[in-house]
């Protein structure tokens, strides 16, 4: 071999070693700006996340956990399927970014020079609305036992407003995380005739029979739009703020009361919960109104043993609607949900799929661009329950499911946000009919 081909032969035998090298990365420099975009709004003190992603301190120790989750695509959570929507929350990462963190953690998980890390993120302290203009809160502690089941609890809390109030930005802050599944917060206006044995202040829990009879005392989970009930807020592990596009609001009515539903789960010890609800009001009339209403199926029948049962719920609507968000729910025999459109002229649409359904984590679907849905589309949302041993999460493969709040029971709801004008009387956009599904034959 002459010196020149020897020379060659060793600079590409190193540029081919140097290929092969991980890429060099490190913390302050390349994974910081990545948690700060990704990752920090739930991985800091006070959310959702049990651990702190703002410093190399904390989050070093975590460096192989954060490779594994990412490659079984476990976080951060989201779980539609990106052929059907586009979607303005969307957490998921791009390739470059679990490419980094993963090449980071095979790296030994360095911190490099603290002078190449970005200006940590000002957080507001508790609210991430900002400031609110008023805030409501819980007139007591709710104790929680040790263990056993815990039903639902509903607390009225006045408003006290003497004039109609248009909410753009509405936070649930939940007291104690760890036994809070859901707070569902309701608007109900005066004279309704909706949790009427309720007491403010007082926790109260309607007893099955009202739930399943659908009464207007007990019953907690239709909505019927412009029936003086509407859900404008709430609180799910992992989801965030109620907050509108510009010139949009959420009306909430003079005297109206606001009604919490909360959903507490045992965790083995003795504990309490006092939550609040923070509002910030339009500075202006706005130009469209968001309205929430869900579209459910309560007469659900999910057979003994079965691995893959399909439930349907159908709902039309009657005027032009702007759709905003899709927010799925199920228990833990929820496998999978889609919701579908049907136009007038006949032509079909996913809106969205949710093919692996986690009961864990309640999250809601922000529509990039909102849909412009004409009167006379079908909503049909078709969803899938895992009734078989094969489920882990089953608690009772040989018996029939049927509807209830418990999370061994089931339910199939999709909770939809729709804006229409300001003015608009949400009634008309189902004819003033109570919104129910149409159960399958």
């Amino acid at each position: 071999m002459s010196r020149q081909s020897f020379t060659v032969f060793v600079f590409l035998a190193a540029a081919a070693i140097g290929a092969t090298e991980p890429k060099s990365v490190t913390f302050s420099k390349d994974v910081l700006p990545i948690l700060q975009n990704r990752c920090q709004q739930c991985h800091r003190p006070g959310e959702a996340a049990p651990m702190s992603f703002l410093t190399y301190k904390e989050t070093r120790p975590w460096a192989k956990a954060i490779k594994n989750a990412l490659l079984r695509k476990t976080m951060p959570p989201w779980f539609a399927d990106p052929n059907h929507g586009s979607f303005a929350n969307d957490r998921r990462l791009s390739q470059s970014e679990i490419d980094t963190l993963v090449a980071w953690a095979d790296s030994n998980a360095r911190e490099g020079n603290p002078k190449d890390a970005p200006a940590p993120v000002t957080y507001s302290d508790g609210w991430t609305i900002g400031k609110p203009d008023v805030i409501f809160e819980m007139r007591d502690e709710y104790k929680i036992p040790a263990s056993g089941a815990i039903d639902y609890a509903y607390i009225v809390i006045p408003t006290n407003f003497t004039e109609d109030k248009w909410a753009e930005r509405i936070e649930v802050r939940p007291g104690n995380r760890g036994v809070l599944h859901h707070i569902l917060v309701q608007s109900r206006a005066p004279g309704v005739p909706f949790m009427t044995e309720a007491k403010p202040g007082v926790p109260f829990s309607p007893t099955p029979a009202k739930i399943a009879n659908g009464d207007d005392t007990g019953r907690g989970f239709f909505f019927r739009l412009g029936g003086g009930v509407e859900m404008v807020s709430s609180y799910h592990p992992g989801g965030d703020a109620s907050d509108m596009r510009p010139g949009q609001a959420r009306l909430i009515k003079a005297g109206s009361d606001l009604i919490l539903q909360m959903h507490y789960t045992a965790n083995g010890k003795e504990t309490t919960d006092r939550s609040r609800i923070g509002i910030v009001f339009a500075r202006k009339p706005p130009k469209e109104r968001v309205v929430n209403t869900f579209i459910g199926n309560m007469m659900l029948r999910i057979p003994p043993n079965d691995p893959n049962a399909e439930v349907v719920a159908r709902l039309p609507i009657y005027e032009d609607v702007k759709l905003q968000s899709m927010s799925p729910h199920m228990h833990v025999r929820g496998k999978a949900m889609e919701v579908r459109v049907t136009y007038p002229d006949g032509r079909k649409e996913t809106l969205l799929n949710v093919p692996k359904y986690d009961f864990n984590w309640q999250l809601t679907y922000r529509l990039r661009d909102p849909k412009v849905l004409p009167k006379g589309t079908q909503f049909e949302i078709v969803a899938h329950y895992d009734n078989s041993a094969n489920n882990r999460h089953n608690p009772d493969p040989s018996k029939e499911v049927r509807w209830g709040p418990q999370t061994w029971e089931e339910m199939l709801a999709a909770w939809i946000d729709f804006a229409i004008p300001a003015g608009m009387d949400p009634g008309l956009v189902a004819h003033s009919k109570k919104v129910e599904a149409t159960p399958e034959p």
